[in-house]
């Protein structure tokens, strides 16, 4: 017999998946609607290192058109990028009319780790907070639609998650050297975001902080915002019938043992 929590649990994955599944339905109208109108949006999820960004961007991209919607997810920059402008390789990867863009981390790293692990000199950090606002003011002005997510997550809850991920040797690869040094410097990391949204949180491009303690009502709740920022219609193609299978006209199939298949081993 289950216990009323587990029954609790239980109902709410039930819940969980509904609403999710409707979510995403509309995900699909809204990509119909991008693509016809020709609009350019811009996502950019930040936070706090295990605050889920991931599981929320793949929750909105499975059921997309990867040609549509696309995700970003920039690494180290290599020694001729750090050569350049710095907003330049992250324009490189703006999008075309019709298209949406998903940023798994953005620009704001030189607000972040780029600051807090001195990765970056005061002058840069302090030219990055006079130029970003104005960098996203000229990307609204000239027609891109710019929305930006930060993920909250606890303290506690932060190292939960990274213990469960220690745990797992599937998700071990989650955590890098960077990410645990985060936890050591967690007041660090507050004070960067803070002196961040002082500046950057700006009317043209508000943050939406979206509360990730629990990771699928953040994820619902990430993706019922997102879907309410772009008035869209229902442009859902419609359903199309099959045309008959050609005959065959004198084909012949090679024989199978001619071909090399994968071995069923389940």
């Amino acid at each position: 017999m289950k216990t009323p929590r587990e029954s609790g649990k239980k109902l709410w994955r039930f819940k969980y998946k509904k609403e999710l599944a409707k979510l995403q339905v509309e995900l699909v109208k809204l990509q119909e609607w991008i693509k016809a109108r020709g609009l350019r949006v811009v996502v950019i999820f930040e936070g706090r290192d295990a605050a889920g960004k991931g599981g929320v961007i793949k929750r909105i991209t499975e059921s997309l058109n990867p040609r549509i919607c696309r995700v970003v997810a920039l690494g180290t920059p290599t020694d001729k990028e750090k050569t350049q402008w710095y907003f330049q390789r992250y324009v490189a990867h703006l999008p075309a009319a019709g298209e949406m863009v998903l940023f798994d981390r953005s620009w704001y790293n030189r607000a972040g780790v780029e600051r807090v692990m001195g990765f970056c000199t005061d002058a840069e950090y302090d030219e990055f907070l006079r130029s970003c606002p104005e960098f996203e003011r000229m990307l609204v002005r000239s027609g891109i639609i710019l929305i930006k997510y930060w993920f909250s997550v606890s303290d506690e809850e932060q190292e939960r998650r990274f213990r469960a991920r220690i745990a797992d040797p599937t998700k071990r690869w989650k955590l890098s050297p960077m990410d645990l040094e985060s936890r050591a410097r967690w007041v660090d990391y507050s004070k960067a975001k803070d002196a961040m949204f002082e500046v950057c949180d700006i009317p043209q491009a508000r943050w939406n902080v979206v509360n990730a303690d629990s990771k699928k009502r953040a994820r619902l709740n990430c993706i019922h915002h997102l879907l309410r920022q772009i008035p869209y219609q229902d442009l859902t193609p419609k359903p199309m019938e099959l045309p008959p299978r050609q005959k065959r006209k004198g084909y012949v199939r090679p024989p199978l043992s001619a071909q090399n298949f994968v071995p069923e081993v389940f």
